[in-house]
């Protein structure tokens, strides 16, 4: 566990926070029609990549290598292990200069996220997870107690970008019988940790890109959490296409009742 967390540390170093607020004409570029890719985002990953098959000699499926070819990210069904690599989680914000921005990696064994890692360069903070033996913030175990509070005090993120607009209207509305919404923080590398130490009780997602998804959903379960599909199926990581809809609470029965919240006449 500390050794990967020593990659990404070495990596952000090396090659993602000396462009922080200092990128260079050219060094942003669009990767997809509204999406964008800079040169930090690509180094950081073949840094990461290569020192991750260094570790464990499994493939990796990283963000960028699958912008280029989609047929990487099958790995996660059709290999017996795989890495995930986010290099730059919160591209956007890094190039904006916000210091919301996340390196992440996560390994995948058999379709099931076994350890996850988050670093925040920019807080100096490093969370991890290992399946079956919990999560850590800095070295410090990060345990979740059961929600005390009445619905109308919970607070979260909903993101509404991906849904159909009827559909966005209507879990906006939903939320008026709960806390005041955070309107988000643009990296799910940042948002995650926010359940996971209590400072949120839920996020809620569309899309489920695995690189963005798989480290936080293990840190919020290892913490005492609940990740889950609408339909109550635990999460596990897949390739982009495959199925959407994510919500994550601080523990199992708050994340019964904000389905029942969130999701009515959805």
């Amino acid at each position: 566990m500390e050794k990967v967390t020593e990659i990404l540390v070495e990596a952000s170093a090396e090659a993602v926070e000396p462009r922080f607020r200092a990128l260079a004409e050219g060094e942003v570029m669009e990767k997809a029609p509204g999406e964008i890719v800079t040169v930090a985002d690509r180094e950081a990953e073949r840094i990461i990549a290569r020192r991750l098959r260094e570790l464990l000699p499994v493939p990796v499926v990283g963000e960028e290598a699958v912008a280029a070819d989609p047929d990487l990210a099958l790995a996660l069904a059709t290999e017996p292990a795989a890495w995930l690599v986010d290099p730059v989680d919160g591209t956007r914000n890094f190039v904006a200069g916000s210091p919301s921005y996340a390196v992440m990696a996560s390994l995948v064994r058999r379709g099931e996220t076994v350890a996850a890692w988050i670093w925040q360069p920019c807080t100096r903070t490093a969370y991890t997870a290992e399946l079956g033996s919990g999560a850590w913030r800095d070295g410090e175990r990060l345990a979740l107690g059961r929600a005390t509070t009445a619905p109308e005090k919970w607070t979260g993120i909903l993101k509404t970008r991906y849904f159909a607009p009827p559909t966005g209207h209507r879990l906006l509305a939903n939320t008026l019988a709960l806390g005041p919404l955070d309107p988000g923080r643009g990296a799910a590398g940042i948002e995650y940790p926010l359940v996971a130490t209590g400072e949120h009780d839920f996020l809620l997602y569309w899309r489920t890109l695995p690189w963005d998804h798989a480290p936080g959903s293990l840190l919020v379960t290892e913490a005492g959490g609940r990740s889950a599909r609408f339909d109550g199926t635990p999460y596990r990581p897949e390739a982009p296409g495959g199925p959407n809809g994510l919500l994550v609470a601080t523990d199992p029965d708050q994340w019964e009742t904000l389905r029942g919240i969130l999701l009515e006449g959805v």
